[in-house]
Parts: C-alpha cells; sequence; structure tokens
C-alpha cells in the first residue's frame, strides 16, 4: 500500500512544504526540477550539495491505463480516468519524498544521527553523481564477487 495514497494535497504545495523544511533546518540554497520520468530536489547545507532523485510513476504503465471493475474485470480507463490515476500517484509519491525529507532532518535535530549520514547516499561529488551512484555498483560487485568482509570479526587467534 503506498503511503498518502489517497491524498489530496496538490505537487505544488508538497514541493512547498519540503522548500519550507528545508529552509527551517538551515539550508542556504534550494532546486527543484522535473523531467519526464523523474522529479529532483536540491539543497546545500553545512557545506554540502544535497540531491534527492524521485522517480515519477510511468503514464503508460498499466496501473493507470487500466482498472479492476469488480464483476466486469479489468478495462481500459478513459484519457482523463488515466491522467487523474496518474496524478494521484505522482501526490503519493510527492507526500513520501516530504516524509522522508522531514525524518531525516528531524532525526539529525534530535542527535540521532549526523546531517552527513542522513543524506550521505544524497550528497553531490564533484563529478556531478552522487555518494549513491558512485557506490552501487562496488556494493553489487562485493556481493557477486563474494569479496566482503566478514560481518563479524574471527576469533583473536585469526589474523
Amino acid at each position: 500500500m503506498a503511503y498518502a495514497k489517497d491524498t489530496t494535497v496538490p505537487v505544488a504545495k508538497t514541493e512547498g512544504e519540503i522548500k519550507a523544511i528545508i529552509r527551517k533546518y538551515g539550508a542556504s540554497s534550494f532546486a527543484s526540477f522535473e523531467s519526464a520520468d523523474q522529479a529532483v530536489i536540491a539543497f546545500e547545507k553545512d557545506g554540502r550539495r544535497i540531491v534527492l532523485k524521485m522517480p515519477l510513476p510511468d503514464k503508460q504503465s498499466r496501473a493507470f491505463t487500466h482498472a479492476t471493475f469488480g464483476v466486469r474485470g479489468v478495462q481500459r480507463r478513459s484519457p482523463e480516468s488515466q491522467g487523474k490515476a496518474w496524478e494521484q500517484a505522482c501526490r503519493s509519491r510527492w507526500r513520501a519524498l516530504f516524509l522522508c525529507i522531514k525524518a531525516k532532518l528531524e532525526s539529525v535535530e534530535a542527535g540521532i544521527e549526523t546531517f552527513e549520514d542522513a543524506f550521505l547516499a544524497h550528497v553531490q561529488m564533484p563529478d556531478g553523481q552522487t555518494v549513491s551512484e558512485h557506490v552501487r555498483p562496488r556494493i553489487a560487485t562485493a556481493y557477486e564477487t563474494g569479496s566482503m568482509q566478514p560481518l563479524l570479526p574471527g576469533p583473536r587467534g585469526d589474523r
């Protein structure tokens, strides 16, 4: 079940709430933009540029082009109905992104973790990629090749 799946909060209002909470916690700049397949929130705080990329739902997905109508089964939606279903999914994702950002900032404020730890995956490196984009392939390789460090150290005699 999607978070805020029935929300009526417009995307623009949620985007404004994200901007407000980021500013509340001391961001020095903010940017937001969308392409056909993703939305991006970027801000700077504590000398770090943070970039959060959120995939947008595919308008051509069967989840939007078709609907289940009880005993009538699955039927193709009208273009208007497809658009409404897609917009609802976008509103839900934006609310989830707001929740995610707010939770991270609250965690930092409460001293549970540092700002850099909370947003580490989203720190933009000088080459424009995020830490996550740099590290994910290396993690996959480590698991595929078995070149992982043991979860727990061996007995003191093993070195």
